[in-house]
């Protein structure tokens, strides 16, 4: 007849193990194994055990074996197990991953989950588990581009130098124009969103007529100079320099992020602030105009109010995007920029790094 193992419990092995026994908060299998534990160091048989806390002897036996080995630790995780046996051999999941990222599918610009699983073998169910778990996605693409400014890092360090430690007595202005916005009205009457409905809109439209709006963000404030204008040629720059002058204190320099845009360039435009000297302006590297915040004024004025909006007519675009600028300077906010010369310029440099490798390849 074989005779169980027998425990001897230390004084803090029993503390730690009664206190598993009585939580409400410990999981209910470890509060099962402390007790087996407990009622085993008093002496009791597996069956009698396996009788009291109404389980079998090989569950009793079993964690009694465990304890008398391993101690504390032995109880409080479970034993490794093998698992289910995986059913793609690794280079066929190899296969997949290589084929995603470096082989463009036939006849397509880029692979498919079906088009992966004719190519390998699989089921495109397994296919997307494959991709899913190294997060490739072949039918996305994410735009960019690296600027080939001669003077990228002196036009980059003077613009986040501005950002993050603007000059005394002085005003940074981000300033660009919005170019054909368009008046458009949908061909039939859109229809309200409701319960389990999206809004819904005709996918046609009339047009209208184009403007193109000026438009200034001042980084300490948040207020907004604009003017919506027919053209944009450099006499409508001009004339939103003029107002710049006005609408901004005389006792202040300003400092202007504007883009290279040839307007901004124009030979009368140099004249007129060469006039007026307490206009700095400062030039974002060709192919950089997301260090222009204005940028980021003009998308939200996009998605909240422009690209879902129905305009009959230019002057009722223009009166639409006047009045959410006047409700943003009445409540007005900024954009803070954290990013430092140092990190973008590490990017960078790892960009063409990607590239250089790429064209070698």
């Amino acid at each position: 007849m074989r005779v169980a193992m027998p425990i001897t419990l230390a004084e803090h092995e029993r503390e730690l193990l009664t206190k598993w026994s009585r939580g409400r908060s410990t999981p209910a299998r470890l509060v099962l194994r402390a007790q087996i534990v407990l009622r085993a160091a008093e002496g009791m048989t597996n069956a009698a055990i396996a009788e009291v806390l109404d389980t079998d002897r090989e569950c009793v036996g079993r964690w009694r074996k465990r304890f008398a080995e391993e101690g504390i630790a032995g109880i409080e995780r479970d034993a490794p197990r093998s698992g289910r046996k995986k059913s793609i051999p690794a280079a066929t999941v190899k296969k997949v991953i290589r084929l995603a990222t470096s082989k463009a599918a036939p006849n397509a610009t880029h692979w498919s989950t079906r088009s992966l699983a004719r190519a390998t073998g699989i089921s495109f169910k397994s296919v997307h588990r494959i991709l899913q778990s190294q997060e490739l996605r072949p039918h996305r693409v994410r735009k960019f581009k690296v600027s080939n400014d001669p003077h990228f890092v002196e036009k980059i360090t003077d613009i986040v130098g501005l950002y993050l430690n603007p000059p005394a007595q002085a005003l940074v202005l981000c300033a660009d124009e919005k170019s054909q916005i368009q008046a458009l009205d949908r061909t039939q009457r859109p229809l309200p969103m409701k319960k389990g409905h999206a809004k819904t809109a005709t996918h046609d439209y009339r047009r209208h007529g184009t403007t193109t709006l000026f438009a200034a963000i001042e980084l300490l404030s948040g207020n907004v100079v604009s003017e919506c204008m027919p053209r944009h040629r450099h006499q409508e720059w001009l004339k939103f320099l003029r107002r710049i002058d006005d609408e901004m204190p005389q006792e202040f320099a300003l400092h202007l992020i504007v883009d290279n845009y040839a307007t901004h360039k124009h030979p009368a435009v140099k004249a007129w602030l060469a006039k007026h000297p307490r206009f700095h302006m400062h030039f974002t590297p060709t192919s950089a105009s997301w260090l222009n915040l204005i940028e980021r004024f003009f998308g939200e004025l996009t998605d909240k109010r422009i690209r879902r909006g129905t305009f009959r007519s230019v002057p009722e675009l223009i009166k639409a995007i006047d009045d959410y600028i006047a409700h943003h300077n009445d409540f007005p906010s900024t954009f803070t920029w954290t990013a430092k010369v140092e990190d973008i310029l590490g990017k960078v440099a790892r960009a063409r790094r990607r590239l250089d490798k790429t064209a070698s390849e």
